[in-house]
């Protein structure tokens, strides 16, 4: 185990792995080694739904039908999406967005793909 391996959210070094995961008895956060990699070269790393990581300025697709919360309208499978802008996300929408016919909009890195 790395000495300077310690929680990112209390900062505890009482860490151990189990199996993909590394876990914080104190607190009982729970992250992965490459969560941890990012962490220490303070950037973040979002990933579409096969695993390619994302930047700034990207086109995506949407990989499902997604319905739009408030509304009746859905976006449908297949809808590019250009220039997209990543955002810190709450609730997991991690990626800042314009879809032609719908506007401004934040979406889910899980259900998009890059084109």
């Amino acid at each position: 185990m790395s000495e300077a391996l310690k929680c990112p959210e209390c900062g505890s070094e009482h860490v151990y792995q189990d199996g993909p995961l590394w876990i914080c008895p104190e607190c009982a956060h729970e992250w992965t080694g490459e969560a941890t990699e990012a962490g220490e070269q303070g950037e973040r790393v979002i990933r579409d739904a096969n695993g390619n990581v994302l930047a700034d300025g990207d086109t995506v697709s949407v990989i499902k039908e997604l319905k739009i919360k408030g509304s009746s309208q859905v976006v449908k499978g297949g809808t590019k999406v250009k220039g997209i802008r990543l955002v810190d996300g709450t609730d997991g929408h991690d990626i800042a967005c314009k879809i032609p016919g719908f506007g401004a909009m934040n979406l889910k890195s899980e259900f998009v793909k890059k084109a």
